[in-house]
């Protein structure tokens, strides 16, 4: 009962309990009217600082407030012992609202003297005896069901903290398991392609070289132009294979989980033996969290495989660096450039790179470097989230995705 008008109402209720029985045997004497001004100034004081410490205080104000309610539980029960009433509200608000089990074993102590404290006062020796039962049975009860309670409520704590550990464990594990199924397709669909269509491609250069040379000795104009036609269809074939095997590079998985440095370094030898462009790799970084090593290590293969496709490059550099609270990758190569166009109708991909650094608050900047080529310019902020961040400066201009 920690709802804070729960206990307002408690106390509304047991303070008119408390006045109705002292109604009940008329006339009214002094000991009656002391019984409502206290029963009203424990009211007050409940709405003016007790209700303060709901649902939970600090033990220095919690002793305070146990100590004025006490004072008031002794000064009532010494006009009207039926004023012990007051403690079935006392000794749940004292213990519900404690810091500590010592802080509420201590209050629970205060109000079981006070009871004892009233009915001395009132009665003499005879009420010390009677005061001193009442309090022992209550407060042993109060202590016991505290604990029990308090007992329950740690257990359902943990069991709730168990609860979360475990089905963020679910999430972690639902999460390996789609890097896994993802990483397993790329894998397959690398060794389709290349067990398949570069295959057949590489079939089809060979049969294309054995035809010329056929057609070589043979003389007049419909040989010149068959050997034309076989010649570009060596060339066509010739064209497709390399596509083949630059879409067999970038599908190819590479585990982030050695390293982002160590995964582009990979990367970048795969991609240098597949294509023949050279690629240097710089890689600053280190104690990233695994999910933004893998969506910088998936735009540097997108990157490099569309160097691959548009560039025309011979060099490409991959840099990896942190600036102003940010993880920077900067992809640069000599190729063509961007043109005049907007960079997405090249076929970069910016539109899928895009979506994946949005997951992790980046963006992505595109455009001409300044020495020629292109500079495509991944910036993920350290902390997540979406946080703005600088411009993109430095050899990245144009247009941002």
């Amino acid at each position: 009962m920690q709802n804070v008008r729960w206990w307002d109402a408690a106390a509304i209720t047991v303070t008119a309990v408390i006045v109705a029985l002292s109604l009940i045997e008329p006339p009214y004497g002094p000991r009656d009217v002391g019984t409502w001004i206290v029963a009203g100034t424990f009211l007050l004081v409940h709405l003016a600082w007790g209700r303060r410490c709901v649902p939970e205080v600090a033990a220095g104000p919690h002793l305070a407030i146990s100590i004025a309610y006490a004072v008031l539980l002794a000064v009532g029960t010494t006009f009207d012992p039926t004023f012990s009433i007051m403690q079935a509200f006392l000794y749940p608000f004292v213990w519900s609202t404690a810091p500590s089990v010592r802080s509420a074993i201590v209050a629970n102590v205060l109000v079981a003297i006070a009871i004892v404290v009233g009915y001395t006062a009132r009665f003499g020796l005879e009420g010390f005896a009677t005061g001193a039962a009442v309090a022992t049975l209550s407060v042993v009860f109060s202590i016991a069901l505290g604990l029990w309670i308090t007992r329950i409520a740690e257990y359902g704590e943990e069991r709730a903290r168990l609860l979360a550990d475990l089905q963020a464990a679910q999430g972690q594990l639902a999460a390996m398991h789609r890097d896994a199924g993802v990483v397993d397709e790329r894998a397959r669909l690398a060794r389709e392609i290349h067990d398949t269509i570069a295959q057949s491609l590489t079939g089809l250069v060979m049969v294309a070289q054995r035809t010329s040379r056929r057609l070589a000795p043979v003389e007049g104009e419909a040989a010149a132009s068959a050997g034309d036609d076989v010649e570009l269809m060596e060339q066509m074939a010739r064209d497709a294979l390399t596509e083949a095997r630059g879409l067999v590079a970038s599908l190819a998985p590479v585990d982030p989980d050695t390293g982002l440095a160590e995964a582009l370094r990979r990367l970048s030898a795969g991609f240098e033996r597949e294509t023949g462009v050279r690629v240097t790799v710089t890689a600053d970084v280190s104690g990233l969290d695994r999910e933004l090593e893998v969506v910088l290590l998936r735009c540097a293969q997108e990157a490099l495989a569309n160097v691959r496709k548009h560039a025309r490059a011979t060099t490409a550099e991959v840099e990896v660096a942190r600036l102003d609270g940010e993880v920077v990758l900067e992809v640069r190569d000599d190729g063509d450039g961007p043109g005049p166009g907007v960079a997405g109708d090249r076929g970069f991909g910016l539109a899928g790179m895009r979506d994946r650094v949005a997951l992790v608050g980046g963006r992505v900047a595109f455009g001409p470097g300044d020495a020629g080529g292109a500079v495509l310019r991944v910036l993920v902020p350290l902390a997540g989230g979406a946080d703005d961040a600088a411009e993109a400066a430095g050899t990245t201009t144009g247009v941002e995705a």
